[in-house]
C-alpha cells in the first residue's frame, strides 16, 4: 500500500480491534465499510488467529498485520 493509505488503514484496524475486542466479525465489518467508503468498493477483511490464506489482490492494495500479539488482520482489494 502507499504509505499514507497504509498508515490510515493500520490506524483503522487498531481502532476496530480495540472497539470490538470480543467480536472479530464486527471489527472486520467496520474496517471493510470504512475502506469501501474511503478508497472505493471491493475491499475484503479477515481477522483472527491461526489462519492461512491465498488471495488475489490488486497491486498496492494489501495489508497484513498483527494486533496485540497473535490477532492477525488481512485487508485487501480485489474487484
Amino acid at each position: 500500500m502507499p504509505e499514507e493509505m497504509r498508515v490510515e488503514t493500520m490506524e483503522l484496524c487498531v481502532t476496530a480491534c480495540e472497539k470490538f475486542a470480543t467480536n472479530n466479525e464486527n471489527a472486520a465489518k467496520m474496517i471493510k465499510e470504512t475502506m469501501d467508503k474511503k478508497f472505493g468498493s471491493s475491499w475484503h477483511v479477515v481477522i483472527g488467529e491461526g489462519f492461512g490464506f491465498e488471495i488475489t489482490h490488486e497491486v498496492k492494495n494489501l495489508l497484513y498485520m498483527f494486533f496485540g500479539g497473535s490477532l492477525a488482520v488481512c485487508v485487501w482489494k480485489c474487484s
